[in-house]
């Protein structure tokens, strides 16, 4: 795992940090859809391409438009994921929930802003850093790839049945009072 944040001695801090902290990030990565059912080696492989970003409350972690770069795993705190203009609030996402995984197949630009809330800790994944891994690592790279794409088909397949309950009863919880 890389650590992009900017401390005195970051190169020490991660030779040196503790086991509870490695332990804690596997917990998390196992629980992703993308990373469920792989091995202990198979999470430590992904672990060392993760990027470490911390956030203060209220800064943006991409905007709207933007290219998409990689994905990114709440560690701590929490994000909202907004839709401009009128900052209409899509998600409010917490530890063990990621975002952006879209930009793992391709830099489409972001269909939505991710701000954070509170101070928060987010590891990043980005495509280049997961090419290399399809590279080095062909199985895993397919393992990831299919659960990716079974994830993206889950949230399409949610967005679809809201689009359909909104456009049947004019509010996406379907009471009607969108109208």
């Amino acid at each position: 795992m890389k650590s992009d944040t900017k401390q005195p001695n970051s190169l020490w801090g991660n030779i040196f940090r503790g086991r509870h902290k490695e332990e804690n990030i596997r917990t998390i990565l196992a629980r992703l859809p993308l990373f469920e059912g792989l091995s202990k080696r198979e999470l430590t492989q992904i672990e060392r391409i993760l990027h470490l970003r911390e956030f203060r409350a209220g800064e943006t972690v991409f905007l709207q438009g933007d290219p998409g770069l990689g994905m990114y795993i709440v560690e701590r705190g929490v994000v909202r994921i907004v839709q401009e203009p009128g900052k209409n609030m899509l998600a409010e996402l917490t530890e063990g929930d990621f975002f952006g995984e879209l930009a793992l197949l391709e830099e489409w630009p972001r269909s939505a802003t991710a701000v954070t809330e509170t101070p928060c800790r987010l590891f990043c994944l980005f495509q280049p850093d997961l090419l290399d891994l399809i590279d080095r690592a062909p199985q895993l790279g397919v393992k990831i790839l299919l659960r990716l794409v079974r994830t993206i088909g889950e949230r399409l397949n949610t967005t679809n049945e809201l689009l359909q309950r909104l456009q049947k009863n004019g509010h996406p919880d379907g009471t009607g009072n969108g109208r």
